[in-house]
Formats: structure tokens, sequence, C-alpha cells
């Protein structure tokens, strides 16, 4: 009768190895995360953002007026915001998207979704 030599044992470690390898992987799922955009002084601080796929973004009103998040491409939009008061949105759709305030075009932001 032959005994395991080297080669069985060897052959065991690697496949224990793969399971620990694999293991380490199902701990690296990323979490959605929030972004926060504050409306202040007619201006989008930050005016660029960017998130992945699955983030939410929070704009608050910090100005006396209201605003709207409103984007070019008709991804979003907030409707009115009034003043001290946020509005918050889920990034699904990935790329570059230009927003503005539709009371105030002069207000433009983008948000980059990857």
């Amino acid at each position: 009768m032959r005994r395991p030599g080297r080669r069985a044992a060897a052959v065991g470690l690697a496949v224990v190895g793969v399971g620990l390898a694999g293991a380490g992987t199902a701990c690296a799922v990323r979490r959605p995360r929030v972004h926060a955009v504050a409306m202040r002084n007619f201006g989008f601080d930050p005016a660029v953002v960017t998130v992945a796929v699955g983030d939410t973004i929070v704009w608050t009103n910090a100005d006396f007026v209201p605003h709207t998040s409103t984007a070019r491409d008709s991804t979003w939009d907030s409707k009115t915001i009034p003043a001290d008061s946020a509005w918050r949105f889920v990034a699904r759709a990935p790329g570059r998207h230009v927003y503005y305030c539709v009371f105030h075009p002069n207000m433009q932001g983008t948000v980059e979704v990857r």
C-alpha cells in the first residue's frame, strides 16, 4: 500500500490556499456612500462630484430662495427644493451628468457616475 507523498500534501495545501483566497474577496464588497452638495450663494458646492453607481447624492439648500437640481439629460429632476431643505437621489446611470437650477440657470454642476 502506498502512502501519500509530498506531492499529495502540496496539492492539499494548494486547495486550502485557493479556498482562503476566495474568502478574502467576499469582504471587499463596496457599500454605497452618501455625497453632499450644498446649494449656497447661488452655486453648487462642490460643483463636480464623482460617485459610484448606487451612491446617494444629497443636495441641501442653504440659500434663502428655492432651487432645483435638474439634470440636462433628464436623468433626474428634484423639482423645488425650498430654503433649509434637502433632496436625495440614488445614482443609477453611469456617465457624466450636467445639471442646473431651473430658477437660476447660471447655477450649474456635474455628477460623474462611474
